[in-house]
């Protein structure tokens, strides 16, 4: 008969490195799609701001036109 092998005292790990160029890489990237998010985000809500701005109000004052009638400006 053999003898079994005596208990496990520990067990070879390789030692950790850090990935300093995937921690920056990983970094811009998500700082990058933030400001892709944002951006049109931005630009999703000025536009509605704009034609809730540009709609006629039903309750409020009628909006103050410059120009005279058929566009041309009379001094």
């Amino acid at each position: 008969m053999t003898m079994p092998p005596g208990p496990i005292i520990w067990i070879k790990v390789e030692k950790p490195v850090l990935d300093l160029v995937g921690v920056v890489l990983s970094s811009f990237k998500l700082a990058g799609l933030v400001a892709v998010l944002a951006l049109a985000l931005g630009g999703l809500l000025g536009y509605v701001f704009i034609c809730r701005h540009r709609r006629p109000s039903a309750a409020g004052p009628p909006c103050l036109r410059l120009e005279a009638e058929g566009g041309r400006r009379s001094l």
